[in-house]
Order: C-alpha cells, then sequence, then structure tokens
C-alpha cells in the first residue's frame, strides 16, 4: 500500500476515519482522567502521553489534532474533576503531566510547535493546578522510541498513554508494542493501521497464521490479490478481525481488535492495548456511546470470535439493536463461564477473565447478571445485590441453591 503523507504545511484534510478515531480519543482520555483521579485521599496524578505521529496539531479546517486534543482534555477534565470534589468537601487535585510529541518531519514539529505555544502558554498563565511539560522530538518512531523509553524512566512515570497513529502499518514494530505494555506498570496504547499493510506483512512473516485464518472461511492466499473487492464483506471483516487478534494478543492483556467502521471497505483499525480490565471495560463503553464509529463481526456475548464463520455471526456496531442481542447471548454465557469456575466467582475475576472476549457495555454485562434467574450477587458483607449498577468489583456470583440444569458444554464449542 502507497503511504499517505499529510500535507501539514499546505493544509491537512481531515478524513472521515480520522474523525472518528479522535472523537473516541478525545472522550476515552477524558474518561481516564476522571477516573484515575478519584480518590478521595488523592492531590496528584502524573502521567506521560506520548504522541509518536503527531502532527501538525490541526487540519486544515480548524480542527484538532491529537496534540491539541491531549491539552484540551486535560484542562476539561481537570476543571471538573475539581469541581465535583470541591462540591463533596474533598481537597482538589492537581495533574502532572510529560507530553511527548513526535514527528519525523521536522518542518512539521515546529508547525505543531507554533500551534501549540499558546495553548500551553493559557495553561501556564490560568491552570495553577496543571503542569505540562512538552519535549518535542522530530525521528522515525523506532529510532526516537529509545530516547522516549529513557525519559519516562528517568523521571519514574508509572501512568504512560501511547498514541501511535501511523498511516500504513511498518513504522511500529510488534516487539516495541510489548515492550511499551512490558515497561511501563500502567500502561494504555492507542495503535492506528491499515489492514493491507498488516496483510502484506503477515503474508511474509507469518504465512502459517495468515492462511489458517483464511482457511477457516473458505479462502486462500490467492484472494487477498483481489483484497479490494472482498472488504466491505461481513466474513472478510472477521476474518480480518481474527488476523489482528492473532497478531497482537500477545501484546498485551486486553487488545480490542475492532475495525474503525466504514461500509464501503473496512480498511483502517484503531486496537486498544491495556493492562487493566476497567480501561478495556471502559473503553468498551466509549465505543456504545459512539455507535457505528468501530465495527466487530462475530458474537457479541462472551468468547466474541469464537463462531462458526459458515453458520454464524452477525455484524455489531456497538447500538441498541447489537446491544440487545449481546443483552440475550449474556443471559446464557454468563452461567456458562461461572459453572467452568465451580460454582462462585469474584466480580473482580470475572471481569478480568471476560473483558478480552466481549464488546459488550458493562451496563449490559450487569443487567444480564441481575436478570440471570440463576444466579445470586452477594456483597463482601453477606447483603444481596437487587440492582444491576450497583454491583462492584469486590462482590461474588454465585448460583442459586435452587436452579435449573445448565448445559455446560453447548454455545461456545460449536
Amino acid at each position: 500500500m502507497a503511504e499517505k503523507r499529510y500535507e501539514w504545511l499546505n493544509g491537512a484534510i481531515l478524513d472521515d476515519h480520522s474523525k472518528r478515531k479522535h472523537k473516541i480519543l478525545r472522550e476515552y482520555f477524558f474518561q481516564y482522567l476522571t477516573i484515575r483521579c478519584q480518590l478521595p485521599q488523592q492531590s496528584k496524578f502524573r502521567l506521560a502521553v506520548v504522541d509518536g505521529f503527531s502532527g501538525g496539531g490541526r487540519y486544515q479546517c480548524g480542527a484538532a489534532g491529537s496534540p491539541v486534543i491531549f491539552i484540551e482534555e486535560l484542562r476539561n477534565a481537570l476543571k471538573l474533576i475539581n469541581i465535583n470534589r470541591s462540591m463533596q468537601g474533598l481537597g482538589l487535585v492537581g495533574i502532572e503531566c510529560l507530553l511527548v510529541l513526535n514527528d519525523a518531519d521536522k518542518d512539521v514539529t515546529e508547525y505543531l510547535k507554533e500551534n501549540l505555544t499558546p495553548l500551553i502558554a493559557e495553561v501556564l498563565d490560568g491552570d495553577t493546578h496543571l503542569k505540562i511539560h512538552v519535549e518535542y522530538f522530530s525521528e522515525p518512531f523506532e529510532q526516537v522510541y529509545p530516547k522516549v523509553k529513557g525519559l519516562l524512566a528517568k523521571f519514574r512515570y508509572r501512568n504512560v498513554l501511547f498514541n501511535l497513529d501511523q498511516c500504513g502499518h511498518s513504522h511500529v514494530e510488534r516487539k516495541t508494542i510489548l515492550d511499551i505494555i512490558r515497561s511501563n506498570p500502567s500502561a494504555e496504547i492507542f495503535y492506528t493501521f491499515a489492514i493491507e499493510a498488516l496483510v502484506s506483512f503477515l503474508r511474509k512473516s507469518e504465512p502459517v497464521l495468515i492462511s489458517n485464518q483464511l482457511s477457516a472461511v473458505g479462502l486462500g492466499l490467492g484472494d487477498l490479490n483481489v483484497l479490494d473487492g472482498k472488504m466491505n464483506n461481513n466474513t472478510w471483516l472477521g476474518t480480518a478481525e481474527r488476523l489482528v487478534f492473532q497478531a497482537f494478543k500477545e501484546c498485551a492483556p486486553y487488545v480490542s481488535p475492532f475495525s474503525i467502521n466504514n461500509p464501503q471497505g473496512w480498511r483502517y483499525w484503531l486496537i486498544h492495548f491495556a493492562t487493566s480490565y476497567k480501561a478495556r471495560q471502559v473503553y468498551n463503553n466509549i465505543l456504545h456511546e459512539n455507535s457505528s464509529a468501530q465495527a466487530h463481526f462475530g458474537r457479541s456475548g462472551l468468547n466474541m470470535l469464537s463462531y462458526d464463520p459458515a453458520e454464524d455471526g452477525s455484524l455489531y456496531l456497538f447500538g441498541e439493536s447489537d446491544r440487545e442481542n449481546a443483552r440475550k447471548e449474556l443471559l446464557e454465557d454468563i452461567p456458562r463461564l461461572i459453572s467452568e469456575s465451580g460454582d462462585t466467582v469474584v466480580v473482580g475475576d470475572f471481569y478480568a477473565s471476560i473483558y478480552n472476549e466481549t464488546p459488550a457495555h458493562s451496563d449490559d454485562v450487569h443487567s444480564a447478571i441481575i436478570e440471570n434467574p440463576e444466579i445470586e450477587v452477594h456483597t463482601s458483607t453477606g447483603g444481596m445485590r437487587r440492582k444491576a449498577n450497583t454491583i462492584v468489583a469486590g462482590d461474588t456470583l454465585k448460583f442459586k441453591s435452587q436452579r435449573s440444569f445448565f448445559p455446560l458444554f453447548s454455545g461456545f464449542n460449536k
């Protein structure tokens, strides 16, 4: 695939798939900050944001690029956080952010500095609880990554978010993604790529993997030569999603292999890597608040990629009708998972086991638990939960003493 290079200095055009991607990034980053600053005794939160392909900061239409989005949401989130804390009689929180911005083109980096200078000045003048330190680089990402890694280690940033919005696929290696996750106690990555570039890479590096995934849906390697004609086909979306998940599942405990939705052809993937089930839980919820922004093909309950392509699997666009299907599947899937654990599972352990295998909204998971006639939710003090929105990680899911027979081995193992 020919790499698309944005002409920032002449006015970069904001594509539709980038608009969707930026909206998800903006909303997720806001939620990330509010969740990480919610402890009553907390007075400071330190994080590093690394934008590996930062661009010039603003598009031709005036829309914010990712560096501007990060600064805007740092200000927006902190303002709301401290208003809420003040209303609760809690001390205010300060945020200290290291913002690392890299673009391989030095002229683009200079243009970015021009766009960010007034924003940073506003922060310095008006936000006494927000400190942003910006480091600029102009190198290919794989070359600059060791320097960035050293910077994070030197200043001991434990909370790290990488935005790796590349054009093709070859600019960020899988071993680098794995190193980011392993090197930082709390790391998350947004990773964008074009599917054609990944498929071309896998054909050379892992022919057995790609051959096995294609054969599962009756395709061969030769079919990839006419990829354009297949990319708006639901079955192809499912196949590509499996390829993506297999290629990256070892990189992090939680990997969301969903494409940016485009019925004309699923070409671009936005993957979220995380080390915490809570991060994936929040990410799933953000996708439902932006229905049709991303697309999944497969099951909508648990074990989302465990289906027979010849018989079932469906398109899931995170909308209300999709959520209804998910609730139906979850009613069967959840008791099956509890059965596999015995008859009891702590909710936190339950979350940890499901969130790499479901696109479902947390509200739908909780509703399926409460509505299931087989299951009870016990609190840590021995009480019983009656409402879905009161379930917490310290609760326990348990089968009722009087229950109907549950077919353990049906459903998942088709």
